[in-house]
């Protein structure tokens, strides 16, 4: 059975999305179904996703985006969904982009790979290369016998998780604080000998999340991988 005939779901964390959410759900559910996290928002997300008529989860607080994206496997594995694709809120990646993961052949984590950027700072460019460079050097423990790894693109978040992939996340410890989230999952699947493929994507530059506790955090997320041999 091919992927595209697999029950898929687009987990999609959101805080403070009342601008585009409606846009994301109404162009989302032409190709899959979709759970929004409302993570603790405090302008009108909420209330567009009541009149939506979506299922979603709302924080009381906002926790970041590491709880939105295991609350959001823990729903997906509890309506028994084969694969999980997580997508930004704002716009950043295109639904149009669904089909690229909903055909492509199984793997236990699939990433799609920035590479037609469209309006990204070079500093943006800059951290990417850079993460890059530092992630796959840290990600293969001293002595382990997994292949050596060149991932194109460690911190994007616009991936499709296999049901086995999200099982394995949700019972692990996750330290990640922010969108250090995705070099995290990645070496927990990474580590335990799952697959993982890369897709060519687009992505679209509006706002940044960007600041130096996001930076901080993914430091310490690359001292961790490579100084604690973490599964």
């Amino acid at each position: 059975m091919v992927p595209s005939e697999k029950k898929t779901i687009v987990v999609v964390p959101a805080y403070n999305e009342e601008k585009t959410i409606k846009e994301v759900i109404f162009r989302t559910k032409k190709y899959a179904d979709i759970f929004i996290v409302n993570d603790g928002s405090k302008d009108e997300t909420e209330n567009i996703l009541k009149s939506m008529g979506v299922p979603y989860l709302t924080h009381k607080k906002n926790t970041h985006i590491p709880q939105s994206i295991i609350d959001g496997m823990k729903y997906a594995i509890e309506k028994d969904y084969d694969y999980i694709i997580t997508m930004d809120a704002g716009l950043s990646h295109l639904p149009e982009e669904i089909p690229i993961f909903l055909t492509k052949e199984h793997s236990d984590l699939v990433i799609g790979v920035r590479k037609d950027k469209k309006n990204v700072p070079f500093y943006r460019t800059l951290l990417t290369k850079t993460a890059k460079i530092l992630i796959n050097f840290a990600l293969q423990p001293i002595g382990s016998k997994l292949s050596k790894p060149h991932f194109n693109d460690v911190t994007s978040g616009y991936r499709r998780y296999s049901n086995k992939a999200a099982r394995l996340l949700i019972n692990h410890e996750i330290k990640a604080k922010s969108f250090d989230i995705h070099t995290e999952t990645l070496m927990i699947i990474y580590r335990n000998g799952l697959s993982i493929l890369e897709v060519p994507i687009t992505y679209v530059f509006s706002n940044s999340s960007l600041n130096k506790k996001v930076i901080f955090d993914s430091f310490k997320m690359f001292l961790d991988i490579l100084f604690f041999n973490r599964k």
